[in-house]
């Protein structure tokens, strides 16, 4: 493990990363891409779409 943030982030630019597509979050509703996470102040993690308005955790 590396002694230090810059060590960990060498390993990281280091390693080949492939993906199909960007990590994103898609409205289970509607199937827009226009969801944006939410952080809760108990550190739960919820989601809103923009385009429909639906919500979710």
């Amino acid at each position: 493990m590396p002694a230090s943030i810059l060590g960990e982030v060498g390993d990281l630019l280091g390693s080949e990363v492939t993906r199909d597509r960007p990590t994103r979050l898609d409205c289970p509703s509607c199937g827009s891409a226009h969801a944006a996470l939410l952080l809760g102040d108990s550190g739960g993690v919820s989601y809103v779409c923009t385009a429909c308005g639906h919500s979710g955790s």
